[in-house]
């Protein structure tokens, strides 16, 4: 099954990255988060695994944490939106 993968540099979140690896139909296969509230973005992470890139981003598009102009989960979203753009490995 060919993939694509990416490691994305978080901005303005408590996360330092996302890396994420989806499949040939913009499947989402795994997310893992480097920093911020392990609890809850392990809990997206599994929730956001086996949903498609195009779902996902509808959903959690512009969510904000506090008084910051983004989140983890829209932080999610510009990686995701990165991942599309990315060539199938074989």
């Amino acid at each position: 099954m060919a993939t694509k993968h990416i490691m994305y540099e978080t901005h303005g979140t408590c996360s330092k990255m996302i890396d994420v690896t989806c499949d040939e139909n913009d499947v989402i296969q795994q997310v893992f988060f480097l920093g911020g509230c392990n609890g809850n973005l392990q809990g997206i992470s599994q929730l956001v695994r086996g949903q498609k890139i195009d779902d996902v981003i509808s959903k959690v598009n512009g969510i904000r944490c506090g008084t910051k102009n983004t989140s983890c989960p829209d932080q999610l979203c510009r990686a995701l939106e990165e991942l599309k753009k990315q060539p199938l490995e074989a």
